[in-house]
């Protein structure tokens, strides 16, 4: 059984539903994040892309990840929200940022990753699990 998880951006242009409950939720402090967020690092959770839709459009603009996969981290045209990631090493599933969460409480970190590029006025949670990359 799933539960019905709803978002949107800030100014509301981009709604989204995801009937399928999270796969796994995670803190990530990589220079993407970092700078696609504009803070420490993102809070994102992982769900099927198949499940996620979106109402507005989500623009996204590619990157290289350290490995040379690509990237994609989704945003609102209008407001300029960051909404998504996605990469090519696992296309099944999209990562969703958790500000976006009509419900920010459904949203329990489980582990963080790139923990060593954390900023130092944004250390990681010690509570978490380091997984590896």
């Amino acid at each position: 059984m799933s539960s019905l998880i709803e978002g949107r951006c800030a100014c509301g242009a981009i709604n989204y539903q995801i009937d399928a409950k999270i796969e796994f939720a995670f803190k990530c402090h990589c220079r993407k994040c970092q700078r696609a967020t504009g803070g420490g690092h993102s809070s994102a959770f992982a769900v099927p892309v198949n499940k996620f839709k979106s109402i507005g459009r989500i623009k996204e603009f590619r990157l290289s990840s350290d490995n040379g996969a690509a990237t994609y981290s989704g945003f609102c045209s209008e407001c300029g929200s960051p909404m998504t990631s996605r990469t090519e090493r696992f296309p099944e599933r999209i990562y969703i940022h958790a500000a976006t969460l009509n419900d920010p409480s459904v949203f329990h970190p489980e582990f963080v990753v790139f923990s060593e590029m954390a900023q130092p006025w944004d250390t990681p949670c010690e509570q978490l699990v380091k997984a590896p990359r």
